[in-house]
């Protein structure tokens, strides 16, 4: 696929939000997504299917129902550095009610991009692993031997083809769209997350993207690395 036709599938509206909608790293049926686009199912069929053939969504089928979600990291990349990039969400709007306001709110605190760790404690974090040489930004992000031994302790396990050639990088720099500022991504961003949420350090609020830090990640969070998600 040509850099023109891959620029005119995320070129409409309604497949714009598909995709940042699925950046929550989770698989959505067709009627959910048209329902958080007001599109009718009919439209979302078509799109879906263009979405898919273009290689940035991938199906899944389970009985009746039709799942899609981002093929994978490199789409979710893709996605995520559109959004950010400046001017791409165009002029700010205030909220238009009280939920809409409290879910802004709760995500710009803390939120999954994909399958990473997002808003301010997303770079809270990313700056701690930087302080404490865990991560170093010398010639581009990468970990250090500290960083790998500090995993290690933690049980942590990066996948064995992460940083290869044709694999996923080990780490990648992901600008956040509240913050303006970078958090950690690539494989590494993707194993904290999961941790944090496999650990219940935090949990998911409802069924969008905003993560609340429990007590447990609290305090693990700050004998860790440190960070004080309250304040």
């Amino acid at each position: 696929m040509s850099l023109a036709q891959l620029a005119g599938l995320l070129a409409d509206p309604t497949r714009a939000a598909f995709c940042t909608a699925l950046l929550d790293g989770r698989a959505w049926t067709a009627g959910e997504l048209a329902r958080h686009a007001g599109v009718a199912p009919s439209t979302t069929s078509e799109h879906l299917s263009r979405l898919i053939a273009g290689g940035l969504l991938a199906e899944e089928r389970q009985g009746r129902h039709r799942y899609v979600r981002l093929a994978g990291p490199a789409a979710a990349a893709l996605i995520e550095d559109l959004a950010a990039f400046p001017g791409a969400a165009g002029p700010a709007e205030p909220p238009r009610t009280l939920r809409e306001s409290t879910r802004l709110s709760a995500e710009a605190r803390a939120r999954t991009c994909y399958d990473h760790l997002a808003g301010r404690l997303g770079v809270a974090v990313t700056d701690a692993v930087l302080a404490r040489g865990l991560v170093t930004d010398e010639a581009g992000l990468a970990i250090t031997e500290h960083g790998v031994a500090w995993l290690s302790g933690l049980g942590i396990e990066l996948p064995a083809r992460a940083g290869r050639a044709g694999g996923r990088p080990l780490v990648r720099s992901c600008l956040d769209w509240t913050e303006r500022r970078t958090h950690l991504g690539g494989a590494l961003g993707a194993a904290l997350c999961r941790t944090a949420l496999d650990r219940a350090w935090v949990e998911r609020i409802g069924s969008g993207r905003a993560l609340r830090v429990t007590p447990d990640g609290d305090r693990a969070l700050h004998e860790l690395l440190g960070v004080e998600p309250a304040a």
